[in-house]
């Protein structure tokens, strides 16, 4: 069987290749490497370049590789560039994956995997977020995430196709240092960068209803999550005709605060945060249950927060050798 990744150069997609390949599943990497880095997709592995929009590229590509099933997470992924431009956001997130559905089903591909994220459910006020909290998202991000999943799933339900969409909460570290995240759009990269620029970390807001009055988030490994997608790639090729929906999380939150105290003290920094306003949109506590994964996956994370932040910083001082202390 071979899978096809699409969006297997980026961060998130370069981890669960070499999941895939771990596991001794073939794969194809199909990226139009706007965001993404060919260096990071492994010796041996075919990389396709083009983009989801192209419906004769995506479809040569299926039958070119004799696909049997694929991990679809290639997309545009920042919520408040989202709020700039929505267009794009629904036109790559939305149109590229009806394109790509279109081609599987059309070829025959009998599985199909989905990036989905916990920005679907928007501001849940429940300690536990379940796949049944209300999808409720604030973003145009979070709403092509949520539209994308009701797409899988209405051609799922139009074709037998077996489909599996995972709801990743906040990812971070890295399985190695060459597969680091390259862009500071999260918390722990945010934080180096201010760090190693001799700035104070922000935190956006002390004064939400939680122990520290900062907000409380639920962070997932990315090599967890990479495992995640081959559970799910092999629960599907098992047992066709499934339709999953699950958090990918580790169901513990850690505080803004907590996070920041953590990466100082790994990195060798001793920089207070400063607090600035809140940010608008952010809700106090995200943190998923996790039960349903490890019930139908038989998956569940192995890494803690200490080694998302010393996988991150290793990862760092690869690409930026200064911030190294001592």
């Amino acid at each position: 069987m071979t899978w096809l990744i699409t969006g297997g150069a980026g961060y998130i997609g370069a981890h669960v290749v070499r999941a895939m390949c771990e596991a001794g599943e073939r794969t194809v990497v199909y990226d139009d490497l706007s965001t993404g880095i060919s260096e990071r997709v492994p010796d041996g592995v075919p990389l396709v370049v083009g983009s989801t929009l192209d419906a004769e590229h995506v479809t040569r590509a299926l039958v070119d590789h004799d696909v049997s099933g694929v991990v679809h997470l290639a997309a545009k992924k920042q919520v408040g560039e989202s709020v700039r431009q929505p267009l794009v956001y629904y036109r790559e997130n939305i149109e590229g994956l009806r394109v790509l559905l279109e081609s599987v089903t059309r070829v025959g591909v009998p599985s199909f995997v989905f990036s989905s994220s916990a920005a679907v459910y928007g501001m849940p006020d429940v300690h536990l977020v379940t796949e049944e909290t209300p999808c409720l998202p604030i973003s145009p991000y979070g709403e092509t995430k949520l539209a994308g999943e009701w797409l899988v799933r209405a051609t799922a339900r139009a074709t037998g196709l077996s489909t599996a969409c995972l709801r990743y909460f906040n990812v971070a570290g890295s399985a190695a240092p060459e597969l680091a995240d390259v862009g500071v759009y999260n918390l722990i990269p945010m934080v180096f960068e201010r760090l190693t620029a001799n700035d104070p970390p922000r935190i956006f807001g002390d004064d939400y209803p939680t122990p520290d009055g900062t907000c409380i988030r639920d962070y997932i490994h990315v090599a967890d999550l990479a495992e995640a997608h081959v559970a799910a790639a092999r629960a599907l090729r098992t047992s066709p005709g499934r339709d999953l929906t699950l958090n990918i999380g580790r169901g513990e939150g850690v505080s803004v605060r907590e996070m920041i105290d953590r990466i100082n003290a790994i990195t060798g920094y001793d920089r207070p945060p400063t607090v600035t306003p809140r940010r608008p949109g952010d809700p106090a506590r995200v943190v998923a249950s996790a039960d349903r994964a490890a019930t139908e996956l038989a998956w569940k994370a192995k890494h803690d927060v200490q080694d998302m932040i010393s996988s991150a910083w290793e990862g760092w001082v690869r690409l930026h050798p200064s911030a190294a202390r001592g």
